[in-house]
């Protein structure tokens, strides 16, 4: 039997669903169909960012709207959207994913460049494309689309990649042209995280250390490049090395972020009791909203959010790792870039709340608000999610073959 001949079931034949072949497929005997503990942790963690968002954003929404639930019912409209994207993401076979790729990378690419022109501007900063009641951040599918992009390109030149330059130089030219028009929002957040995941997989990949080291050393020279150039990305850097000098001004997030999580200690102070939320930390919902995890529940609540977020990342590397070994290349590579990317985005993240790095506004993977920011996590979940659905039903395969 192939693997495209049977079908993801999450929960067996007990639940039937409208869509026409999704959950209908029994499960082998003794063997699961699909990676339940995965499934499970982002469920959990996106229930969970429903429930702090809840919390966090209230007080700022009853300030600008009046209505404390407007950022709560916009939320459940995400998570609605989530539901949906999972349907369709865990349809579509792999190989489809593959055939894909350079498209999806040149239709999020004029999306990129269409940003600057006819975009939305919130806050100073020009991100979001808006087709009629729903707003894109762009930014968020670059990191999507150039994922795949990668997975892809890695299987077709892999042998170039790891023996000559010009293998190795090829994606990072189409990383500078993503990194460029991203750079025109500005988005210097997603251009790291990209940049890293791009390093990551070349690395993976068995890439030459010469051109390795050469790239690292380029992508921080020009990283620093970039901070100099703009007053704003400079503030950043330097208050974060020292925000109690200034904590009324370019220091002001920092501290009140602190602040929080000092509150916090062991325990926390119960959810819902936040007192930073109440407008003295900014973007609490959103970019910190860690920091109101920190404070409502404690160290305890912050190292149950970061085992569940790193369980997470350490599956994707680990699955990578399985189908290489199967020879699914592109499933491995793909798998490798999501977890790379579901790491450094939670390391940036909380870094910047507790003040060890710039703050770059980024979100919380599944967590913070923000519908493109938890529709493409949720949509990169459930690739993970069908990636291993596959992998397992070709060990089936292998099995029934043997037994024939």
């Amino acid at each position: 039997m192939r693997s495209d001949d049977r079908q993801l079931n999450l929960f067996g034949s007990s639940i039937s669903w409208s869509l026409p072949n999704l959950f209908s497929q029994r499960e082998a005997p003794g063997m699961q169909l699909y990676d339940r503990s995965l499934l499970f942790a982002v469920v959990a963690l996106i229930g969970f960012g429903f429930v702090m968002v809840m919390s966090a954003s209230m007080p700022e929404a009853q300030s600008l709207t009046g209505n404390p639930y407007h950022f709560v019912w916009r939320h459940v409209a995400y998570v609605v959207g989530c539901m949906l994207i999972a349907a369709v993401v865990l349809q579509i076979e792999m190989y489809r994913w593959q055939q894909l790729s350079p498209i999806l990378l040149l239709v999020v690419g004029i999306m990129l460049l269409l940003v600057p022109i006819v975009g939305t501007t919130v806050n100073g900063a020009t991100r979001w494309l808006t087709v009629g009641p729903i707003r894109i951040q762009v930014a968020e599918l670059a990191k999507f689309a150039f994922a795949i992009y990668m997975a892809g390109y890695l299987v077709r030149r892999h042998q170039e990649v790891r023996e000559n330059a010009k293998g190795f130089y090829k994606p990072i030219a189409v990383f500078a042209v993503y990194a460029f028009l991203i750079l025109l929002q500005p988005d210097l957040g997603t251009v790291v995280v990209l940049f890293v995941g791009t390093v990551g997989l070349l690395f993976l990949a068995g890439a030459r250390l010469l051109d390795f080291f050469a790239l690292i050393l380029t992508g921080a020279m020009a990283f620093v490049g970039l901070v100099l150039l703009e007053p704003y990305r400079m503030r950043r850097v330097t208050s974060f090395l020292d925000p109690w000098q200034d904590p009324f001004g370019s220091g002001y997030q920092l501290t009140q972020s602190l602040m929080a999580y000092g509150r916090g200690d062991w325990f926390g102070q119960g959810l819902g009791n936040s007192i930073q939320k109440l407008e003295y930390l900014p973007e609490a919902h959103t970019d910190f909203i860690f920091a109101v995890i920190g404070e409502e529940l404690g160290f305890l609540g912050i190292i149950v959010v970061l085992s569940v977020l790193l369980f997470i990342a350490l599956r994707a590397i680990k699955l990578g790792n399985l189908c290489l070994l199967q020879d699914r290349a592109f499933e491995g590579y793909l798998a490798y870039a999501i977890g790379i990317w579901i790491c450094f985005q939670t390391v940036v993240n909380v870094g910047a709340s507790i003040g060890m790095l710039p703050t770059k506004g980024l979100t919380l993977p599944f967590i913070s608000y923000g519908g493109s920011s938890l529709w493409v996590m949720t949509a990169a979940a459930m690739l993970l999610i069908r990636i291993d659905h596959e992998r397992r039903l070709g060990l089936i395969q292998a099995v029934q073959g043997r037994v024939k």
